[in-house]
């Protein structure tokens, strides 16, 4: 069998056509072959190598697979034989002669092709494996994707796959996708893509094919106790609490009162960004709509608005892909012990050095060690080398995470609209200016989703504590007190 599977070699090559298919298809075949032995053994697990092995390697077997039957065509005219003849004339007759399978040759020629349509939807199988797993989605691309990528890894999400989220389910969907991604590839290699990178509100798939996967309506979610700590910018670093119990279920009142399936919002925005509403529709119990208009913003007739159902990403837009603010990142890190607050002033002068130099990378590493340093040595030279050193590669990591120069990514590129901390977030429709025809505004009651047991206060549950009678917030401290007891 040895001899005759070279003799068919030999007979396929007989054109430079047909010689070449056969050696780009034995070479890719075995290379691909034992770049999947290293990466099941874990030898490497670099994105690029996966684009080598998954993407050029089947492509050159595939060519390699239309040059072997253009050769042959190619030799059949240049001698002007035909396909029996030529087999004939390279074989023994025993070995080309048909039998009740199909001769020798016959039999060889079906295995190979067997074993090719074998390689090629394995190949195939693992190639869509690949481009579905969240290294390609951040790596493929780097310095496209790389902000989001870091920001992902170090999310609450970065156990999901970024095609559960991003890519629809059904053959269209990945058809589709597909399509996208290949016009993202040629706008990286064309260098023409949009930096930063816009954030795709227009056509992420639904909340129902998403974030109800884990996260369902129905499920009762009470309430959760949430601390945030903020520091003076003081030389002791005073931790300020404010302490809430947020109220996030959402059957009838609650952060989540929106998720309710009997509870429907619709909305148009302006410029369709979702940072300022135009106008809100409520569906009420008798099915009619209340609609509250923003009596700020006037609706250009010529603007296409694209009216929307609310759903959960509409609050919870960056919850793979955080970016922090500066103030936020750096209180983070103290609250965690990887900054210590016994460094005077740390928490103003962190801020400043991951602020003040944003251009650059590289130079920004360097710049946020040399202010802190300089700082540190001239006006408080017994501080402790250990505890600068740990908070400078905190810091540090904080501003590889926010700052990406390569694609004009800055504190705030990404705005998050949980809350109402660093955007106006909850506030853009629960505001006094978002008016119905009876004159009625959108709540916003601050007790409506948490009760207050602390805003920034110097005790973790101020509003539990007793008051005395001349404290000039003893009306504001009662209340809160009380609406937190009667709340359950």
């Amino acid at each position: 069998m040895r001899r005759i599977y070279l003799n068919l070699l030999r007979t396929l090559s007989l054109h430079w056509l047909g010689k070449t298919g056969v050696v780009l298809t034995t070479s890719s075949f075995f290379t691909f072959l034992i770049l999947e032995i290293l990466s099941f053994a874990g030898v490497y697990t670099n994105a690029y190598m996966g684009l080598i092995t998954y993407l050029l390697f089947p492509t050159i077997f595939f060519i390699g697979l239309i040059f072997i039957p253009l050769g042959w065509l190619k030799s059949l005219k240049i001698t002007g034989k035909t396909s029996s003849e030529l087999i004939f004339k390279q074989f023994d007759k025993t070995e080309a002669q048909p039998k009740l399978f199909g001769s020798k040759v016959f039999l060889l020629l079906l295995g190979l092709t067997a074993i090719n349509v074998v390689f090629m939807l394995g190949a195939s199988t693992r190639t869509l494996h690949f481009m579905e797993s969240a290294e390609f989605c951040g790596t493929a691309c780097h310095d496209v994707m790389s902000p989001e990528y870091i920001a992902y890894k170090d999310s609450p999400h970065a156990n999901i796959q970024c095609v559960e989220c991003h890519v629809g389910d059904g053959v269209g969907a990945l058809i589709e996708t597909k399509m996208s991604g290949a016009r993202m590839m040629f706008k990286a290699i064309t260098n023409t893509y949009s930096k930063p990178i816009p954030t795709p509100v227009h056509n992420l798939r639904p909340a129902k094919a998403t974030c109800e996967k884990c996260h369902w309506p129905e499920k009762k979610y009470n309430t959760r106790l949430k601390q945030i700590v903020h520091y003076k910018n003081d030389e002791n670093n005073t931790p300020l609490y404010t302490t809430l119990n947020l109220k996030i279920d959402g059957k009838n009142s609650g952060i989540h009162w929106h998720i309710n399936p009997e509870n429907k919002i619709k909305f148009v925005s302006k410029n369709n960004d979702r940072d300022i509403m135009i106008w809100v529709d409520q569906l009420q119990d008798d099915g009619s709509w209340t609609r509250y208009e923003n009596k700020k913003e006037d609706i250009n007739p010529e603007f296409d608005y694209h009216i929307r159902e609310m759903d959960c990403v509409d609050c919870h837009n960056r919850v793979a892909h955080i970016f922090e603010s500066p103030e936020k990142s750096i209180e983070k890190l103290l609250s965690n012990g990887k900054i210590s607050s016994t460094l005077p002033f740390i928490k103003k002068e962190a801020v400043d050095a991951i602020t003040g130099f944003t251009h650059d990378n590289s130079l920004g590493f360097t710049q946020i060690e040399n202010q802190l340093q300089s700082y540190y040595n001239e006006n408080h030279p017994n501080f402790s080398e250990q505890e600068l050193d740990q908070a400078i590669t905190g810091i540090q990591k904080v501003y590889s995470k926010n700052i990406h120069s390569q694609m004009n990514v800055n504190w705030n590129t990404y705005p998050n609209h949980l809350g109402h901390q660093e955007t106006d977030g909850c506030f853009r429709c629960h505001n006094n200016n978002m008016i119905n025809k009876n004159g009625e505004h959108i709540r916003s009651d601050c007790t409506m989703c948490h009760s207050i047991l602390a805003g920034n206060s110097e005790k973790p549950f101020q509003y539990l504590y007793p008051v005395k009678e001349n404290n000039p917030e003893k009306d504001m401290h009662e209340f809160l007190r009380d609406e937190f007891i009667s709340s359950f």
